[in-house]
Formats: structure tokens, sequence, C-alpha cells
């Protein structure tokens, strides 16, 4: 039997015909706006990623992290083969920032990465999720003391839970403090008001404390000094404004978004913000109550403090006290003793690895760096043949020499390392 095709039918199948062509187009419009994929294989997942179709002139976040080896994805996370920028980055750990503490383990941890073991210093996460600026143990145990929480200064709270069952400071744990569970109102609004500090915590508004947390907190450095230009690239800057590397040479510009902004106030439970904005490098460092030797203004706090002063040894403090070690004769010796060296016999010694991040310094075997007590290098200060030592800044690669104490004249007992006794004769007038 033959179909009668009516005016009606035919419309209808005229409009399915449009309809079909008008989705075949759009098809084909959404797929001619889509970018080609690049495709980027890491060797360390064997797994193809597409991040670079739109971030090929990201610049690469550190030597220690070639993006051909690492990729996007291990350490950020998110839809690699995804070419939509919401869905692609819905699954981002950390947002924009992988090394925060919620999530490091997941983006930065494993056996072979930075939550290895300690007798290979892979143990990074361990390290700075005990530590005091993690913790915040010290300042916490403090004020639960001085107002009557706890009957001495130990420490049983910290800003999360932690525990380290190796422990060498006698401290296997820490709870997680809950300023709100405490019956004082001045501890309950000392949680309100002044734990933005800890690396961890989100920043106070303001560019003087524009930072990141976690790791990136220090080694991703926001704030920069006016040489920046010196600091290995850490200035370099994705399309959206931020900062995309990480980088051992941290600028005292980045140490101050939390040190040296202001005091708090234990009446008030308030942060007193400082109100002079000193162009001079020593007034920006310190805060204008004492007096300083031009070592401890002209260095960055790198160079004197040491990665276990920093970032921890992966052990919980007490306080911030207990885990500083470095003093005046750690680089300058005594009036009867010589600082402690070290001859580079091995190429594997970490002071190779550390100089390699921060490229300072043109390590060689058989070069005699100083080391501290601990047996931790000092790796970008070297021993000269005239017995001098030289020096290059951590973060400004400013080349010093300098002259041990002993030998000099000086007629300290060198028992005393307290820096106020130093600035009996070494102090810069203020």
């Amino acid at each position: 039997m033959r179909r009668i095709l009516t005016p009606s039918s035919f419309l209808t199948s005229t409009l399915l015909s449009a309809g079909f062509l008008l989705a075949l187009l759009f098809v084909w419009w959404w797929n001619s706006r889509a970018p080609t994929p690049i495709v980027l294989t890491p060797t360390l997942t064997g797994k193809p990623e597409y991040c670079l179709t739109c971030h090929a002139d990201l610049p690469e976040i550190s030597a220690s992290h070639p993006v051909e080896t690492f990729g996007c994805v291990t350490c950020h996370g998110g839809e690699r083969l995804v070419l939509d920028k919401d869905l692609a980055h819905s699954s981002m750990r950390g947002g924009a920032n992988p090394s925060d503490l919620s999530v490091v383990e997941a983006s930065c941890g494993g056996s072979n990465c930075h939550s290895g073991s300690e007798a290979d210093d892979r143990h990074h996460i361990q390290r700075v999720t005990t530590s005091i600026q993690a913790t915040y143990a010290g300042a916490i145990a403090n004020i639960r003391f001085t107002f009557g929480a706890q009957t001495d200064l130990s420490p049983h709270y910290g800003i999360h839970a932690v525990s380290d069952d190796k422990t060498q400071t006698g401290i296997q744990s820490l709870l997680a403090f809950d300023p709100f569970s405490e019956s004082n109102p001045n501890i309950q609004k000392f949680g309100e008001e002044c734990l933005t500090c800890h690396i961890n915590a989100t920043p106070r508004e303001g560019d003087a404390y524009a930072r990141q947390t976690g790791c990136a907190a220090c080694h991703t450095p926001l704030r920069l000094p006016s040489n920046s230009e010196n600091l290995g690239g850490v200035s370099r800057r994705d399309e959206g404004g931020g900062v995309h590397a990480l980088t051992t040479a941290i600028p005292y510009t980045q140490c101050n978004t939390c040190h040296n902004r202001g005091n708090y106030n234990l009446r008030t439970m308030t942060f007193d913000e400082r109100t002079d904005h000193s162009t001079i490098r020593l007034y920006d460092y310190y805060q204008p109550i004492a007096q300083f030797t031009k070592c401890e203004y002209t260095l960055d706090c790198i160079d004197c403090h040491t990665r276990s002063e920093a970032m921890g040894d992966g052990d919980i403090h007490a306080d911030q006290k207990s885990i500083e070690y470095v003093q005046c004769k750690t680089c300058h010796g005594t009036p009867t003793e010589l600082p402690l060296t070290k001859t580079l016999t091995d190429p594997n010694d970490l002071a190779f690895r550390l100089a390699f991040l921060n490229p300072v310094i043109d390590l060689k075997l058989g070069d005699t760096i100083l080391v501290t007590e601990k047996g931790e290098p000092l790796w970008n200060i070297r021993v000269l043949p005239d017995g001098t030592y030289e020096m290059y800044g951590k973060a400004t690669r400013q080349y010093f020499t300098f002259r041990p104490v002993m030998g000099s004249g000086c007629t300290q007992t060198g028992e005393d390392q307290s820096s106020s006794y130093c600035h009996e004769c070494h102090a810069v007038e203020r």
C-alpha cells in the first residue's frame, strides 16, 4: 500500500531533519571550539594527561619536579583527560594549592616522595605536621597556663591532633585544640583572634600577610623583596596572577607574613598591627625595639635557621625555643674552638642535594663546609685555604667572607652564646 504524505507529516519530517542538521552543526561548532589536546605522558605514571593544552606556558614549578617526570595530576589531582576548565579542575586537591596540610599526604606523599623514611631524608610531611609552625603547641600551652586551664607549660594541644611514636622529645601526641570548649573567655578569644599564623591557617587580609597554606606558606613566596630577580625565579606567575614555583630560596619577606607584623595584646586578646612602614631593611626585618648585629639583619632568616629549626625535625616540640639550636658559635666558633666542619667525600651527601635545590654555590667533592652541632650541613658556607670562610646568601645570593673568633682577640667567654652578650660589642645603634 502506498503511503500518502500529508502536509502535517511533511512538516514534521522537515522539522526533524532540520533539528538533526542543527544538532550536527552544533556538535561541529562545539568541537571546532575545543583546543587540540596537547598530550603529556609523565614517566612516573605512564598515563596521558591534557593539562598542558591550557597550561603550556606555565613555568616549571622547580628543578626537582620536572613536568616530564611528574606531570600535573600526580600532585594537583584533577581530571586528566578533560578539556572543559571547570570539570577538569573540579577534583583538584586543595584548589590551586596541593600542599595544604589537609591534602598534602595525597598530593606529596609516598615513600619515594615526601612521606618516606627518615634515613633517606624523605619524611618531610612528618616534619612539617609535627613542627611548631603547624601545631602552635607552645602558644596554646602558654595561654592555657596563663588563664589557669592547665597547671604547667607542658603541651597537650595543637592546632590539629598529631602523634609521634618515635619521638625523641618525650611528647608522643597532641590533642586538637578546640578553644570553644574552654570555659575561660580569654582562651576562647585567643582562639578567635590569635590563630592566623600557624602555617595551615587562612592568613589575615592585606598584602603584608600574603601567603598560601601548608608547605607553600614558605616555599611559594608571594611577597618578594626588591631583588627578587635573584631568587631563582620565584617571581614566576601563572596567567591568573598566582605564583607557580616551589623554592628553598625563601626571602625574609615571606617569613614576615607571619613574623614581625605586630604583637598580640594579652589584655585584650587582639593583634596590634605594626603601623610603621619602613623601607630600610633593618627596620623592615625587625621591629624597632632592640639592637642587632650586622649579620642578623643583612642575612635572611634561612641563612641562620636550619631546615630542622624552621620545618621541624620530625618530633613534637613543646615550644619554639626547644627546636632552635643554632648559636653565634655555630658559624663563628669561640675564642678557644673553631666552628664544626665536614669535608665532603660522598657524592650522595645531603649537602649536594641541598645545593642542587638552591644552586647558590658550586660544591665539589673535597670541599670543607660548616656543620651544626647536630651534624646538619651548612652547605652554603665553605672553608677557604687561608682559614677564612666564604658564604653565599641562600635568598639573595650575596657573597660574604668572615673569619673565626679564635685568634681575633675577642674576649668573650665562649660559654655564653646569647645574642645580647655579642651585642655588647657588635650591635648596630638603633
